[in-house]
């Protein structure tokens, strides 16, 4: 029976690479990434302290959440495993703006439509410079089946 149950979860996470690949936490720096609380993240900090005769040393990491940019904190003992994020960051051109997402078009001419303009104020800066007239240039991060805009850049203007 728990045969079963282990083939259903294996064909759920579907063939593309996995969201997450663990990590020994002695092994995690500061600008690295971790899932802490299910939520992918920056370290930002870490420190790692020895504990008793017995225990094993403890790691505090200090991280901020990659997409809400709440700061988050984990101890865990440095031999365990963490998961990190797979984390991709990806140059898109803005073809234009509508119902609050972006199209997008990537370097090899694929289109993209599914992210949302950020409600903050890279957002409001991003549907300025669009409307201005500007060729823009996004970078999109992407972890863990979510995306967003992180920044952007004015299209080098081709001669």
């Amino acid at each position: 029976m728990s045969d079963d149950e282990h083939h259903e979860t294996f064909e759920a996470t579907g063939a593309g690479a996995s969201k997450t690949f663990p990590m020994q936490c002695s092994a995690l720096r500061k600008n690295g990434h971790v899932v802490i609380k299910g939520r992918p993240c920056k370290i930002v900090d870490m420190s790692t302290s020895k504990t008793g005769k017995h225990g094993h040393a403890k790691v505090h990491l200090v991280a901020i959440d990659i997409f809400t940019g709440k700061k988050m904190e984990d101890i865990s003992p440095s031999t365990h495993n963490m998961d990190v994020p797979n984390v991709r960051r990806t140059e898109y051109q803005v073809l234009d703006i509508q119902d609050g997402f972006l199209n997008l078009m990537d370097s090899d001419g694929n289109s993209k439509d599914d992210v949302k303009v950020p409600d903050s104020d890279l957002g409001k800066e991003i549907e300025e410079s669009f409307e201005a007239g500007k060729d823009l240039m996004v970078t999109i991060v992407a972890a863990m089946d979510e995306e967003q805009a992180i920044s952007w850049k004015e299209a080098p203007q081709e001669k």
